[in-house]
């Protein structure tokens, strides 16, 4: 930016403080009563005794005393007159500033030389050089040297006077100038505020003005957008006048049509009602016809599975399992169907070499070739769900009203549990028949319940171990208790039997059934024997209650289904433990044994219709008792062990299943399932 110039009113402010007294400065000239104030002579007389001691020291000190207070005289004036000079104001006119400044200038010139005395006698010079210092002794010269001082500070003394006397009279011109300016600087000030308050009204009236053109400019704009908007409305609102117009005369339209449909559609409504009395009258009788039907598929089912048993044999032979030795090819034999290869097997032939008997030339004797025919045979490479397929139609049978009584029998290691309740693991390629049945029963509820069928499901599993029943499903204090749980009669005159203390736990989906049956497997009875490693020392049995009820028509139906894993049937001595444990091991065998017997007597005196069944000879005979006899379906699984090592227990089991084996027909009549 560039520097503000000087505004006059400064100027003459500057000009007035002029009026200020001057200060004078100093003078050079020696004080009054000082020994320099005496002349030449009086000097040297004053001085002439001195010279007689010029030998001594206080002299020499005295001289040199009196030698340096001249120069001391002159720098105090100089000092004075460069502290005074300052003080005189700056801001003055053309005129002062030009005395001030030749004022200033004369001050600041050094000290004048004095003019050497004529005929007194110059310091000696050396070599061209500044004059030494005078000699003590040369007193005279001194004195000379001090003369030609004074008189050089006197003329300088009267030539300040002068210069001051032209200064004061400057000074003087200088405070009227700075009095004449001040008056003009006074009236420009006045004039300068009134034109500035002017200026100011101006500005406000201004600035008034412009806010009131902005307001003004704004309400013209809000004005304007309003009425632009009440444009655009006022088209919109004559479009949608013209659509409502058109639409109201396409209403009009509608409305004579509609009219004249209305007609039309009241005489076919009335042709619907007919119709539709008619569909219903014919919904009735479809839903007896489809009520029928399925009261005829029942039975039909009942006399099917009747024609092929009320009892029945299956033979199962589970795979050699990894670590075990490859039995010979001619060991175990499955002759084809009578339909050939495409039907599945029905027999099985077990050869066994005897290393006891031999020919009168020493050769071993032939291997002996062993026979059997059940109802279905399933080879080692069978799968769990082909397994399941064949008795799918029986597990029906107990959601129809039939009790259905499933067993799974065979010697120790033989596949009984792995049939029943499946493999190690949740892989739904090794399920056993129990999670399949239920999950076959919970499926073809559903189905039955669009035809308003509705059925419950009550679950209970328990074991039988050493003719003492234990609840499997038990938890907390009553877990591996079996004395409080006791077979009784469901109430006075009842057929039902049921088991006292046992859980009965309400199942509905697969996930439930899957819980009981893991808590159910930690708590069976499991001892190591010489077959197995884990052997199942107890009967499981595990009991489906179902309860079937049609409302519209008041219909009921219920039935058990009993899924049966028996203990291991071997001889006394293959399924002996060593141990301190030998005798618990001889007695369970023992109890295994009398209850798998009474199990072959009791199915024996069914088939040959016998008055009196020993049901009562076993706790597991008692408990199944009404899934027997009568219309009750009863399915076998004789399992068997594909070794040869084993193959004297195999042929037991064999000749067991084929006792309780009955010939295809219907068996004994009983109830219906349904009332």
């Amino acid at each position: 930016m560039e520097p503000q110039q000087r505004s006059p009113l400064l100027e003459v402010r500057g000009n007035i403080e002029l009026k200020k007294p001057l200060i004078k400065a100093p003078s050079r000239l020696p004080l009054p009563g000082t020994r320099f104030k005496r002349g030449p002579d009086q000097m040297e007389d004053a001085l002439e005794p001195e010279k007689k001691r010029t030998r001594g020291l206080d002299t020499v000190t005295k001289i040199a005393t009196s030698q340096s207070r001249a120069p001391a005289i002159t720098a105090r004036t100089q000092t004075q007159n460069q502290i005074t000079a300052p003080k005189v104001p700056k801001k003055t006119g053309p005129r002062c500033s030009t005395a001030i400044a030749m004022v200033l200038k004369n001050q600041k010139s050094g000290p004048a030389v004095p003019a050497q005395k004529p005929g007194a006698a110059a310091p000696p010079m050396v070599g061209g050089r500044k004059p030494t210092k005078r000699p003590a002794w040369d007193l005279k010269g001194q004195l000379c040297d001090l003369n030609a001082e004074l008189k050089c500070c006197r003329e300088r003394t009267q030539t300040l006077a002068q210069e001051n006397q032209q200064l004061q009279d400057q000074l003087r011109e200088a405070q009227q100038q700075a009095k004449a300016r001040g008056a003009e600087c006074r009236t420009l000030e006045g004039e300068l505020a009134r034109v500035q308050a002017q200026a100011e009204q101006g500005q406000q009236e201004l600035g008034s003005l412009r806010a009131r053109v902005l307001e003004l400019e704004e309400q013209q704009c809000t004005q304007e957008g309003l009425l632009r908007e009440l444009q655009k409305e006022q088209l919109g609102l004559q479009e949608e006048r013209r659509g409502l117009a058109a639409r109201l005369e396409e209403q009009e339209r509608r409305l004579q049509a509609s009219e004249a449909a209305l007609s039309g559609s009241q005489a076919e409504v009335a042709s619907l009602r007919q119709e539709a009395t008619g569909q219903a009258a014919l919904l009735v009788e479809q839903g007896e016809r489809l009520h029928g039907l399925e009261m005829e598929r029942r039975r039909l089912h009942n006399q099917l599975q009747e024609l092929k048993g009320n009892i029945r044999v299956f033979c199962r032979v589970r795979p050699v399992l990894p670590g075990e030795p490859t039995p010979p090819p001619s060991f175990l034999l499955f002759p084809s169907g009578p339909g050939g290869p495409a039907d599945p097997p029905t027999r099985l032939s077990v050869s066994r070499c005897d290393e006891r008997r031999g020919t009168l030339s020493g050769a071993p004797a032939p291997a002996t070739r062993h026979d059997f025919s059940f109802d279905r045979v399933f080879p080692p490479g069978s799968r769990q769900d082909e397994v399941f397929e064949e008795i799918a139609m029986l597990v029906q049978s107990a959601l129809d009203g039939y009790p259905v009584c499933i067993f799974a029998y065979g010697q120790t290691g033989s596949g009984k549990t792995f049939t029943m309740e499946g493999g190690p693991g949740r892989d739904p390629q090794v399920e056993g028949l129990i999670p399949r049945a239920l999950r076959h029963l919970f499926s073809v509820a559903q189905e039955l319940g669009g035809q308003g069928w509705t059925y419950s499901f009550v679950a209970s599993y328990v074991e039988i171990y050493n003719e003492t029943v234990r609840d499997l499903l038990a938890t907390g204090p009553r877990k591996g208790q079996g004395g409080e749980c006791e077979i009784r009669r469901a109430g006075p005159g009842s057929e039902e039997l049921t088991v006292t203390n046992a859980r009965y736990v309400p199942v509905s989906c697969e996930k439930e059934v899957e819980a009981l049956l893991h808590l159910a497997h930690q708590n069976r009875a499991v001892a190591r024997t010489s077959q197995n490693e884990r052997s199942s020392r107890s009967h499981s049995v595990f009991q489906l209650q179902i309860s079937g009820e049609h409302t519209g028509r008041g219909l009921q139906c219920g039935a058990s289904l009993n899924l049966v894993d028996l203990a291991g049937s071997e001889r006394l001595d293959p399924s002996l433990a060593l141990g301190p444990g030998e005798r618990d091991r001889l007695r369970e065998t023992q109890a295994i044994n009398s209850s798998l017997s009474t199990l072959g007597l009791v199915i024996m005196a069914l088939s040959n219709k016998e008055s009196h069944i020993p049901y009562r000879n076993s706790k597991l005979t008692y408990l199944l008792q009404n899934s027997l006899g009568g219309s009750a379906k009863m399915l076998m699984f004789v399992n068997i062990s594909p070794l040869e090592e084993n193959v004297s227990e195999s042929l037991n089991s064999l000749r067991f299943a084929s006792k309780v084996q009955l010939p295809p027909g219907p068996g004994p009549v009983r109830t219906p399932g349904c009332l």
